[in-house]
């Protein structure tokens, strides 16, 4: 352990607690681990979930849910030597449709613009967690499963935080120097807290569900636009086990209004096939299949503050925007990055991890990120949202000059991509801090 982590860690229990192990709480982890394994980490989940608890194989279920991951969030992965793992079963998207239903404009992107094999990739959430869980199996970081935060206190050289212990109901408490709350937006655990919440509806919902189509997708993801919330689809798997061949299945999100959302579950599977098929059009051929359907009340949520001396938010705990442009947990990663990066100077410069001033900066850096995606994403929303002619023949000649406007495409695909702004970069304890920049 260094001199500063001593000097601000010595006779805590641990250094770091993460509230949360899902996707967000164990790259956190692992980062961590990676980039400071000088630090002590702890995460609790409520979940009865370990790392050395592991299935020993990995199946492929029809109806798992799934991660759009950009070009940069592979990028963030391959820095932690995950990649060449997680992209065994992970979907390359090469090519993107943007499209208007009932209208003539559209436009296509496609990796090999940008000198890449992709432009994002579609992942398992469940194969994503797995790959993260054998790394940290071999790794120091400390679990408290099934267990939850309940509250949290300062104390003179730290924090305390207290647990509740899922299968006994008992009590017990962690001294450490910051609790990074990484259990998403509904555990409660950020109002507990104190934190200040925002949050402005969309006036919709998400359904999500795999489908499989008698077309083969091409690694294609589709963004369509309708008079009824935008749609996407994005490939899935692959026609044959070298994996170069393109699959039948897509990963649904569905944006529909309370009827609508009712009318579509009342339907048998026949009938949401043809539904989906009248909104989405035959670009896929036939839908032949639909799987197990979920939904999700669709909001955009602000944290006015995300940190507190000793505490900060990370992931959907700290904001959700709409899945339009699938940017979510990409926003998320880069902010994990921006947190590590801050975590890493205060070591260095002999600082407490849980010093306001450090969480104010990355709370400020990782703002303008945050910001930039959420207009980027609202702008869509907002401009294919109006049904009024002229507003509609305008955004249809807008996609058209996407591939016309020198630079308009290119920009738009970098956004895409998870490329638009700077994030850090994931070097070991002693590095020079800099950033990476990907200019637009």
């Amino acid at each position: 352990m260094t001199a500063s982590a001593i000097a601000h860690g010595a006779g805590l229990d641990t250094d770091i607690v993460i509230a949360g192990g899902g996707l967000a709480g164990a790259t956190l982890a692992l980062t961590l681990a990676r980039v400071l394994p000088q630090l002590r980490v702890t995460v609790v989940e409520a979940f009865p979930l370990s790392p050395e608890a592991l299935p020993e194989s990995y199946q492929p279920s029809y109806d798992a849910r799934s991660t759009a991951l950009a070009w940069g969030s592979r990028q963030i992965f391959e820095e932690l030597g995950l990649w060449s793992r997680l992209s065994e079963h992970a979907t390359p998207i090469r090519h993107i449709h943007v499209s208007d239903r009932g209208r003539f404009g559209a436009t296509h992107l496609h990796g090999k613009d940008h000198r890449q094999d992709a432009l994002g990739y579609v992942a398992d959430n469940r194969w994503m967690g797995l790959c993260l869980m054998r790394e940290l199996r071999q790794t120091d970081v400390r679990w408290q499963a099934p267990a939850e935060v309940v509250s949290m206190s300062p104390q003179p050289h730290g924090i305390t935080v207290n647990l509740r212990h899922g299968e006994t109901g008992t009590e017990s408490a962690l001294s450490a120097q910051c609790l990074v709350v990484a259990d998403g937006g509904r555990s409660g655990l950020r109002e507990k807290l104190g934190f200040r919440v925002d949050q402005q509806s969309y006036g919709q919902h998400a359904l999500v569900a795999n489908v499989t189509t008698s077309e083969r997708h091409q690694f294609t993801a589709y963004e369509r636009f309708t008079d009824e919330g935008p749609m996407a689809l994005l490939p899935q798997g692959f026609g044959n086990s070298s994996g170069k061949t393109a699959g039948n299945t897509a990963a649904l999100v569905w944006t529909l209004d309370d009827a609508a959302l009712d009318e579509v579950l009342a339907l048998e599977d026949a009938g949401k096939c043809q539904q989906l098929q009248q909104r989405f059009g035959w670009r896929l051929g036939r839908f032949t299949r639909i799987g197990q359907c979920n939904h999700y009340p669709l909001t955009l949520t602000t944290v006015h503050e995300s940190v507190q001396p000793g505490v900060v938010l990370v992931g959907n705990a700290a904001h959700t925007l709409h899945p339009v442009a699938g940017q979510g947990f990409n926003l998320a990663l880069r902010g994990l990055m921006a947190l590590v990066e801050q975590f890493r100077i205060a070591t260095e410069q002999n600082m407490g991890l849980g010093d306001l001033r450090r969480l104010r900066h990355y709370q400020e850096t990782h703002r303008q990120d945050w910001q930039q995606t959420v207009r980027f994403s609202d702008t869509l929303i907002q401009l294919f949202g109006h049904k009024l002619p002229a507003i509609a023949a305008a955004r249809d000649l807008g996609l058209i000059g996407l591939g016309l406007v020198p630079g308009a495409k290119h920009w738009f695909g970098r956004k895409a991509m998870g490329m638009g702004g700077r994030r850090a970069v994931i070097r070991p304890t002693g590095a020079a801090v800099e950033d990476k920049a990907h200019h637009e």
